[in-house]
């Protein structure tokens, strides 16, 4: 498994295509070899994979459109091609589960498009959020419902231990659920800070890592995504330094 950052952690330095290019240079400099592209301005595919190339940096992962994926799903397979992306990622349910019909709304807008992206030899990507450990009128976890209404070649999960956690679940459990299909998970910390629930370094929370390791092993998972999706009055180029460095000293690289 090899540990790589997730840009979103550093979203507001990659607004400008030359802050993105010095960002990418940062986060090599750390010692990451793999991204996911998220939270940045707009680039073309050939750009992208100029600068990945020039930093040594690959990335495995994306948070794409999700009307060029609904819409364009050969074209966005091809763009993803270019700088060498098999996964594409949906970064949430669009529109609130709460609400009716939005479940039923995304299978039918997203199961073609996701057999198209498999057909091209691609995986749809699909990152949960609390939200997916609401249950519906029948007492199903909407989480569960995914993984039943999409074939494993059809859709992935970028399961977000702090998401799980937050949401009442135990990441390492629910990587079991999902074996053979998280090929890629969201690390981030969860911490109690002056009795409130934050976000957290890597290795600076509660939640167990190990366990979390072992079980991401054991399922096949190949990348390791660092995220923070807020820093507090941190600088996130160090939280996602000390969370490499927490990650190497458990053993990864």
């Amino acid at each position: 498994m090899e540990i790589g950052a997730q840009l979103y952690t550093v979203r507001d330095f990659c607004k400008t295509p030359e802050n993105f290019a010095e960002t990418l240079k940062k986060i090599a400099d750390i010692g990451y070899r793999t991204v996911q592209v998220s939270g940045t301005c707009a680039y073309e595919p050939e750009w992208l994979a100029r600068q990945l190339k020039e930093t040594g940096l690959r990335c495995v992962l994306t948070h794409y459109n999700l009307d060029k994926i609904k819409k364009e799903p050969e074209q966005t397979v091809a763009a993803h091609k270019q700088f060498g992306c098999k996964y594409i990622g949906i970064g949430c349910m669009p529109g609130p589960l709460e609400q009716s019909g939005t479940y039923d709304h995304f299978v039918a807008d997203f199961l073609a498009p996701a057999k198209a992206i498999a057909a091209n030899g691609a995986l749809m990507m699909y990152h949960n959020h609390h939200i997916e450990f609401m249950r519906d009128g029948n007492g199903k976890l909407y989480l569960e419902r995914l993984a039943e209404d999409f074939a494993p070649e059809e859709l992935g999960f970028t399961l977000d231990t702090y998401w799980v956690q937050y949401g009442g679940g135990n990441p390492s459990e629910w990587i079991k659920k999902l074996s053979g299909r998280v090929p890629c998970i969201h690390l981030k910390d969860l911490a109690i800070v002056s009795g409130e629930q934050r976000m957290a370094v890597v290795g600076e929370g509660n939640i167990n890592f190990d366990s979390v390791l072992s079980a991401a092993e054991a399922a096949g998972t190949s990348y390791l995504l660092v995220e923070q999706d807020s820093c507090y009055d941190e600088n996130p180029f160090d939280c996602l330094k000390r969370s490499y460095q927490n990650l190497v000293a458990m053993g990864l690289k």
